[in-house]
């Protein structure tokens, strides 16, 4: 089995939920830390969460404001396990004012 850290960004995420990642076929994924910056002008509401095919959706973060200038580290010291398919996905209240930074290790 081959383990790769991995960075994955999603630049300028608005109110559209926005996939950032999408763990490969006949990969496990260990989901390491998340990090969201506000890039707007002001302060904003910001959500995260996991998408599964065939299976229950649900929110690890929902309408957790974001002062402007800031960034929140979410996750730390927990970790979540993904499975092949499973997505990581980020909102804002706000067109165009998120950045998104997950760190992640594959497992092949």
């Amino acid at each position: 089995m081959a383990n790769t850290f991995k960075l994955k960004t999603k630049a300028n995420v608005g109110v559209t939920t926005t996939v950032v990642y999408t763990t490969p076929a006949a990969t496990t994924t260990t989901v390491i830390g998340i990090t969201l910056a506000n890039t707007s002008g002001s302060s904003i509401n910001v959500g995260v969460g996991v998408s599964r095919t065939g299976q229950d959706s649900v929110l690890l973060l929902k309408g957790a404001p974001v002062p402007q200038g800031s960034s929140l580290e979410f996750m730390s010291g927990n970790k979540i396990v993904l499975e092949a398919t499973d997505m990581i996905t980020v909102v804002s209240d706000t067109n165009s004012s998120l950045d998104a930074a997950i760190t992640i290790l594959e497992i092949n």
